[in-house]
């Protein structure tokens, strides 16, 4: 079976890029890793996990390129690709950028929100995971600093943010909530009522957009698609813990210049 990605319309035809946001759905897990799980660091069993990275490459078109990540430690940290290091990471970080060709860049997700860029002119791109953590740390400014590191610009780059919690999946309490606000009062957008006394529900998205339009990128966009809710499409880390899973999967996010 063919695996199955999304794609955002930003980054549908632009020359020399590649993109996918991959589903569940199409590879070969069994289990709670029914069936792309992409995640080497999950218990499916390891062959597995690979080929389904595999799967995912030929999926794309790109089945002779190089398949990058990185150890996702939920941090600010952003690491620049010279060379493939091959299909296990190599570095603690939440993102990569890049300007080398036939190398394809990936983050892992289950509820956290993958955030890919491109400014195909100067031939960069880069690859965010953005769990409320990074974001609020500045995984996503960052990520656009390196980018125009190596010649990127910000009037040039588009991001569009991957499969990831929806608000209404994502229940906080008040201290998560005071903790936004201490830092900016207009965070209070992001949050609405949940229905349950002093708590909340959070806007992951679009508290990622926000963060994006305060770089002073001018092209972002999001697939508005809920990792918690849509079983048949996606793994998610909340859903399984309130059902007191053991394990869950994870979706992979792949970017390339071919």
């Amino acid at each position: 079976m063919t695996a199955k990605y999304l794609t955002s319309s930003l980054l549908d035809g632009l020359s020399g890029i590649r993109h996918g946001f991959f589903t569940r759905c199409g590879g070969c897990s069994e289990g709670l890793y029914e069936s792309l799980n992409c995640g080497i660091g999950s218990r499916d069993r390891r062959e597995h996990a690979l080929e389904n990275r595999r799967a995912s490459m030929l999926a794309l078109g790109a089945g002779d390129a190089d398949l990058c990540g990185v150890y996702q430690i939920h941090s600010a940290d952003v690491i620049r690709l010279e060379e493939p290091w091959g299909p296990v990471p190599q570095h603690k970080a939440d993102a990569i950028v890049t300007r080398q060709k036939n190398v394809a860049i990936s983050i892992l997700t289950a509820d956290c929100a993958p955030v890919l860029f491109a400014d195909p002119e100067a031939g960069v791109i880069g690859a965010a995971h953005a769990g409320w953590q990074g974001a609020f740390g500045g995984i996503l400014e960052n990520t656009v600093r390196e980018m125009e590191g190596l010649g990127a610009e910000k009037a040039r780059i588009i991001a569009t943010v991957g499969p990831a919690i929806a608000q209404s999946s994502y229940e906080v309490g008040p201290e998560f909530r005071d903790r936004f606000l201490s830092d900016e009062t207009a965070n209070e957008n992001w949050f609405g009522p949940s229905g349950k006394e002093n708590h909340f529900l959070f806007d992951l998205d679009g508290y990622v957009r926000h963060r994006l339009d305060k770089t002073g990128i001018k092209h972002t966009g999001s697939l508005n698609r809920d990792t918690y809710s849509e079983e048949e499409l996606f793994f998610s880390y909340r859903r399984t813990t309130h059902r007191h899973e053991e394990d869950y999967g994870r979706q992979i996010s792949i970017i390339m210049l071919s």
